[in-house]
């Protein structure tokens, strides 16, 4: 356990922050879930609309310092594959 006020504030910081990411990233999660799920039901302008909506979620979750750049770009690209595999 921490010792100095710094080190305890710290902890505090690190617990609150560790909750915030564990529900963005569930949130992004599910998002790229729901472009998956309307691949695999073969609706086509569902799987659009879920993946129009799941790009912004993604990208924000760059900025957010939860997933690096590239794993964005690689999660876009291979729900963007799936997509054009439908047609």
């Amino acid at each position: 356990m921490a010792n100095s006020p710094q080190a305890r504030k710290r902890a505090r910081q690190a617990e609150k922050s560790r909750i915030r990411n564990a529900g963005q990233r569930s949130n992004l999660r599910t998002f790229v879930k729901k472009v998956i799920a309307a691949v695999r039901a073969g609706d086509k302008e569902q799987a659009q609309a879920a993946f129009k909506t799941a790009v912004p979620v993604i990208d924000s979750a760059v900025n957010k310092g939860l997933i690096h750049k590239n794993k964005a770009a690689r999660s876009k690209s291979r729900l963007n594959d799936r997509l054009r595999a439908m047609a």
